[in-house]
């Protein structure tokens, strides 16, 4: 028996789902979610095999759910706006079902699903999750985290700056420090490019955290920060900011 979840925040949606599969016995529906915190909870404890999941719900969509856990399952897509459909696939889903969708096209996702379960989609679709831009508005102007088993929105206006980290950049904020499983270069094309500076390869800084540029030896120089924060700046980085600031 293969353990599945049905994650959507419409009622007539996940039963439409759990209907559907009843012509598939070997497929087990373990638990349904109505948002992506319980989404990424109810992953943590089944390891399901298979999830069907919405794309936009309240609190986080789809997408950002996904980013939150390190062993992602197979995925089919279940959404009423086509327009997710290429970021569907570039995160490697099996299938995108547009609703509303009937039994036979629910039935062939499936058998798409069969086909490539022998294929490492997990891997594959965290590390392209960590590379494609966000293509949904929500995901301009904040950014999911996750700590121990809480689940944190950090809206992009509370950023002073972020690092990077090995395979994670730091995001740093007057609250603390988070890690997410993200590229600089991500961010850099993400975030707007009017609020946030790439000013150095290991660091983009928040526009409004900026105090003032201070020079140091051999013509490089230091960003200093509301917070006494001082970051370099490579020679790149510190044209670029000369750019946006006008000067």
């Amino acid at each position: 028996m293969i353990k599945c979840l049905v994650i959507d925040d419409e009622p007539l949606a996940r039963s439409i789902v759990c209907e559907y599969l009843q012509k598939h016995p070997d497929l087990e529906i373990v638990q349904e979610c109505s948002n992506g915190f319980e989404g990424v909870k109810a992953i943590l404890q089944h390891q399901p095999g298979l999830v069907f999941l919405d794309i936009q719900m309240p609190k986080i969509n789809g997408f950002e759910m996904l980013e939150l856990v390190e062993a992602v399952p197979g995925v089919i897509f279940t959404t009423a706006f086509d327009e997710y459909a290429i970021k569907a696939f570039e995160t490697n889903a099996v299938d995108y079902l547009l609703k509303p969708f009937t039994q036979e096209r629910f039935d062939a996702a499936l058998k798409k699903w069969r086909q490539k379960q022998q294929q490492p989609v997990p891997e594959a679709a965290v590390k392209v999750l960590e590379e494609v831009p966000a293509k949904q508005p929500e995901e301009q102007v904040r950014i999911v985290v996750k700590v121990h088993n809480d689940i944190r929105i950090i809206p992009v206006h509370d950023i002073h700056y972020l690092e990077a980290y090995d395979d994670y950049v730091k995001v740093h904020t007057a609250s603390g420090c988070y890690l997410k499983k993200k590229t600089m270069g991500y961010y850099e094309k993400t975030l707007e490019k009017s609020k946030f500076v790439r000013v150095h390869r290991s660091y983009l800084l928040a526009l409004d955290q900026l105090t003032r540029i201070e020079p140091l030896e051999k013509e490089t120089h230091v960003a200093l920060l509301r917070n006494g924060t001082r970051l370099p700046l490579s020679k790149t980085g510190y044209a670029r900011l000369k750019a946006v600031l006008g000067i």
